[in-house]
Parts: structure tokens; C-alpha cells; sequence
């Protein structure tokens, strides 16, 4: 049962109390610069998504069967971003293959996944957190849907402040600061919750 609430936290904690984006502050660059169109939106976050739960999940085997093993941990950031560069390459190959029209919305930023810091930063915390294989899979997958929650309130928003008569210092990048703001103040609202 102990086991089940810690799932839930997990989950919990990476979809809303430690939201990667509005919480860490991590991933900001996608997080700004595909919030415009929601259908971009969610493209982005699914493809996060699914690139911080694979490469969670295989860093973390890597790391348990190979670096620790043969005790070249240190070696983990440099084997963690190779991984994390192969599979932004094979979702950049299917994705052009599949859906030529969101490979083109998602543009350069699909390529900057591999250095987006969200991706390699929860590779890292699940090392040192010490979970366990599940654990690192729902710890991704939870962290990846909090990411696309957030991108899509994001997109969703600024989709509807070009309808309004916004200020002229602060029509463009700076009301999407704003309102990042706005949005990192409200997910701190859900920082209370618990389940032990």
C-alpha cells in the first residue's frame, strides 16, 4: 500500500506540486517559444513527454547495469545526453515521416529537446533520488504530462490575449513572462497537497 501512495505522490508531484516547468523553472525555452498555437502545443509536450520517460527509463538502466557497475558514474551526464540525442533523432525521423505538419509547427525547437534541461534534469534526479525501474517510468511520464499540461494552459492563454487590446511595452514576449509568472504563482497553490 506504502508503495501505491508514493506512485500517487509521484505522479501528484510531476503533473502539479513540482511542475518541471512552472515550479523548477526548467524547459522554459520550449515552454515559451511553442505556446502560441495549442495544436503546436500539444505536439510539443507529447514529444517531451515521451522523450523524458524513454530516456529516463533507459539512463536509468544504463546507469544501474553499466556506470555503477563498472564505477564510472561520472561518466553519467555525457552517456545520459547521447541517449537523450538518439531519441530526439528517431522522433525527429518518424515524426517527419508520420506528421510532416507538426514536424514543421514544432520547427528548431524540436531539435533543441536534446538540450532542453527538463529532460536531462529528470534523468539525473531519478539516479539520485534512487528509484526504482517503475518508479523512473512514472516519475517520466508524470514529469513529461506536467510539462504538456503547462504548455497547453500556456498556448490556450496566449491564444486568447491576441483577441485583447494588451498594453504596446507589453504586447509579445513580455505578457507571456507575465503570465508565466501568473501561472508559476497559481501551480504554487497546489504545492500543500499530500498523500502521506
Amino acid at each position: 500500500m506504502d508503495y501505491f501512495v508514493g506512485i500517487v505522490s509521484i505522479v501528484i508531484s510531476g503533473m502539479l506540486t513540482n511542475n518541471i516547468v512552472l515550479n523548477q523553472s526548467l524547459g522554459i525555452c520550449p515552454f515559451l517559444g511553442v505556446s502560441k498555437k495549442t495544436q503546436s502545443a500539444v505536439g510539443m509536450g507529447l514529444a517531451v513527454t515521451f522523450v523524458i520517460s524513454v530516456s529516463s527509463c533507459v539512463c536509468w538502466l544504463l546507469y544501474t547495469f553499466v556506470l555503477d557497475l563498472l564505477d564510472i558514474g561520472y561518466l553519467s551526464t555525457i552517456a545520459f545526453i547521447l541517449v537523450i540525442a538518439s531519441l530526439v533523432q528517431l522522433l525527429d525521423i518518424v515524426l517527419k515521416k508520420l506528421s510532416p505538419s507538426l514536424y514543421g509547427s514544432l520547427g528548431v525547437y524540436l531539435a533543441l529537446i536534446t538540450t532542453n534541461c527538463a529532460v536531462l534534469g529528470t534523468a539525473n534526479s531519478v539516479i539520485a533520488q534512487g528509484l526504482d525501474f517503475f518508479q523512473t517510468l512514472m516519475t517520466g511520464v508524470s514529469i513529461g504530462l506536467g510539462f504538456t499540461i503547462a504548455l497547453i494552459l500556456m498556448a490556450g492563454i496566449r491564444e486568447k490575449q491576441a483577441l485583447y487590446d494588451i498594453p504596446r511595452p507589453f504586447v509579445g514576449f513580455p505578457i507571456a513572462l507575465v503570465t508565466a509568472g501568473i501561472m508559476a504563482m497559481a501551480f504554487y497553490g497546489f504545492s500543500g497537497l499530500s498523500f502521506t
